[in-house]
């Protein structure tokens, strides 16, 4: 059975993810700092008939986030399919306001884990012939909100690296897109905010890694 590693797992866009690649026969390997946290979604996940595991690392821990990779890899015989979609701890940032230090955290956190955690599994995806990368960034990406300059600076790097990814690997088997979210994946969001249920999303996520046609899709209100 393969196997699909997200990275960032959470009870929103992660756990929806899980649950569209899990009824596809995916085993599912759960990412994310907080073990608690990752109990809880591997329960609901198995609730579902899905075979979850969860492996705490901090996106931030290069070394710990290559290891649980390892033991991910470890624990389900390989990972076929990658989702790096970490969040939270990042400011909001005018973009006269940026610095190198305030540009620092949001470069780590985006682009510096996605690099580790791809290199954690791209050898033996190169080695088979196959595998899927998946991205998630926001719409800013690709049209920055003036509130958000270190967040979209560092999602764009990111975008710009998948789209580099696409264009090298895709002869090698191996097909690498990127979601620009631009709306609030949430179905209990504020009145007048443009969301979308995180279910619907995710199977964009998944028709990326079947149709493999495009290395990005934009979701829209």
């Amino acid at each position: 059975m393969p196997a699909i590693a997200i990275v960032g797992a959470g009870p929103g866009m992660g756990l929806s993810i899980a649950k569209v690649f899990g009824r596809h026969g995916f085993r599912v390997a759960l990412l994310a700092r907080g073990k608690d946290n990752l109990d809880a979604l591997v329960a609901q996940l198995a609730a579902s008939g899905i075979t979850a595991a969860g492996f705490p690392a901090d996106v931030c821990d290069l070394p710990a986030l290559t290891a649980a990779l390892a033991q991910a890899a470890e624990r389900f015989g390989g990972i076929d399919v990658l989702e790096y979609s970490p969040h939270g701890g990042l400011s909001m940032v005018k973009a006269p306001e940026v610095t190198v230090d305030n540009l620092q955290p949001a470069i780590q956190h985006l682009l510096y884990g996605a690099v580790t955690a791809t290199q954690a599994v791209l050898p033996a995806m190169l080695a088979a012939g196959t595998g899927t990368l998946l991205y998630t960034t926001g719409g800013g990406a690709i049209t920055p909100y003036p509130m958000l300059a270190t967040m979209n600076t560092a999602q764009a790097a990111l975008r710009n690296w998948v789209f580099n990814l696409h264009n090298t690997l895709a002869d090698q088997g191996i097909h690498a897109a990127n979601v620009a979210i631009n709306l609030l994946p949430s179905a209990t969001a504020p009145e007048g905010v443009p969301h979308a249920d995180p279910d619907d999303i995710a199977r964009v996520y998944w028709d990326l890694h079947t149709r493999r046609d495009r290395p990005e899709h934009l979701v829209t209100a």
